[in-house]
């Protein structure tokens, strides 16, 4: 009687079957490997809260409006170092500047000479140490003692507060007392009492009352 040879459960098997068999076995490390690969893609192509907020801050928007608004600063002593007046007032956060429409300033220096300001726009600093003053704007420093009053002129004048300086790279006329002169720019220092004119310059001068010229 001729002898039978065993054959292996694993022989006996259709190819089908062992195949699922190691597809079965492979299988949670294959979908690990695919989660990974997702999770990667998603940190990869979503926008991080930094760069969220980054471009929320960039965006040049108000963040609170006044309507006819009055503003003041005061000295440590408790003194008025300025108040600002206007019909609007727009806060922009992201470069930290007020926009204010029909602005009307007023300020006291520290030899308490008045500075008055107008014009139909003005742009300041968030300190409120700078002024930029556009559309018919007009600097006053009003008479002390002796010392005339001081008027500039112009479509452009930039104030600054705290060194008490006015100037503007534009035209711009300036009248003290009988003397008149416009000029194509203009630096004007009030603790230096020196007024700088540039381009060109065109002046009228009046001799002062009681004097012949």
């Amino acid at each position: 009687m001729p002898a039978l040879a065993s054959v292996s459960p694993t022989a006996r098997q259709p190819w089908r079957w062992r195949l699922l068999a190691l597809v079965s076995a492979y299988l949670p490390l294959l979908l690990m490997a695919l989660l990974a690969l997702g999770t990667w893609w998603l940190v990869k192509n979503t926008p991080s809260l930094s760069d969220t907020l980054e471009h929320a801050v960039l965006r040049h928007e108000p963040d609170y409006e006044m309507h006819q608004f009055t503003v003041q600063r005061f000295k440590r002593d408790g003194l008025l170092r300025a108040q600002v007046e206007g019909d609007v007032l727009r806060h922009y956060p992201d470069t930290d500047t007020l926009e204010i429409d029909n602005v009307r300033l007023r300020a006291t220096g520290p030899d308490g000479r008045v500075t008055l300001a107008t014009a139909r726009h003005a742009i300041a600093n968030g300190a409120g140490t700078e002024v930029q003053l556009l559309g018919g704007a007009e600097v006053t420093r009003e008479a002390v003692g002796n010392e005339d009053a001081v008027n500039f002129r112009g479509e452009f004048l930039h104030v600054f507060l705290d060194t008490e300086r006015v100037r503007s790279h534009l035209p711009v006329t300036v009248v003290k007392g009988g003397t008149r002169v416009t000029a194509d720019s203009m630096d004007y220092s009030n603790p230096e009492r020196l007024i700088q004119f540039g381009g060109r310059m065109h002046g009228s001068f009046e001799p002062p009352p009681g004097k012949k010229p």
